[in-house]
């Protein structure tokens, strides 16, 4: 995931692009079975209360993790499971309370705000039976998200509207496995270029941590993805000419809760 736009760089770059992406918390089908029987929307569940906890935790360790970096803006994922859990992380970014039941008295709306927001269809599930078993995926083939709906999951005070998506629309149904890796690395390569020299998070689903790992690593095809889990990647940025920069090749600096088997 190499970015730079010029045939040499200097030797010190003048700060650091850091990203983070993402996996979403506990899925109400997987804790639960039985919860599709009722289901209107059988392949998009929402979290179970487990999974919020997870995720305003993971915020919080993702705060301590980068230390005195903040995160600029968001992207995720418009499946439930994503919103959600984008929105404890969000809040955990940037609330400075000890759980998630602490923001009932804590007025976070103001400083949510500090974090800028958008739903990326690129980062969206896998759209294959491999991941969506028929059953479950609308029979006819379309992802359909009411957006409103979809953003007012999100904290307040944080929604970019002027943002335009790398993926203007959703994917199509039976997408391949290949054209799923794809999309994710080059959605997550296209948001870090087109906000540089802002730092990211990005709230998707396994596959969208794991192709980026193969991407950067290699040889990740045995590795796992806990819920929650996460990689923290960086990149050097370099001044150009008339005041622009320019980005040199990202580095997986650190992860969480992704298992690498190694042979």
């Amino acid at each position: 995931m190499t970015t730079s736009t010029r045939s040499s760089s200097p030797s010190h770059p003048m700060s650091y692009q850091h990203v983070v992406i993402m996996r979403h918390g506990d899925r109400a089908d997987f804790v639960d079975p039985t919860w599709v029987d009722t289901a209107t929307r059988k392949w998009d569940p929402e979290l179970v209360t487990q999974g919020i906890t997870r995720a305003f935790k993971t915020g919080q360790k993702i705060r301590t993790h980068l230390a005195d970096v903040s995160i600029h803006r968001g992207f995720v994922s418009p499946f439930l499971r994503c919103l959600q859990t984008a929105a404890e992380a969000v809040s955990a970014l940037v609330a400075n309370v000890e759980s998630v039941d602490d923001l009932d008295n804590y007025a976070s709306a103001s400083h949510a705000s500090k974090i800028k927001v958008a739903i990326e269809y690129g980062l969206c599930e896998m759209l294959n039976s491999r991941a969506i078993t028929p059953e479950k995926a609308p029979k006819d083939g379309i992802f359909s998200f009411d957006i409103p709906y979809c953003e007012s999951i999100l904290p307040a005070g944080t929604i970019d509207h002027n943002v335009e998506p790398i993926y203007k629309e959703m994917p199509k149904w039976e997408e391949t496995v290949e054209e799923t890796l794809a999309r994710y690395v080059q959605t997550t390569k296209a948001l870090a270029d087109k906000y540089l020299p802002e730092n990211l998070l990005l709230v998707t689903h396994a596959a969208g941590v794991l192709s980026v790992l193969q991407e950067l690593k290699g040889g990740a095809d045995g590795a796992q993805v806990e819920y929650c889990g996460y990689l923290y990647l960086k990149r050097p940025i370099y001044p150009g000419e008339n005041k622009t920069f320019t980005a040199g090749q990202f580095e997986l600096v650190g992860l969480d809760g992704v298992n690498v088997i190694s042979s």
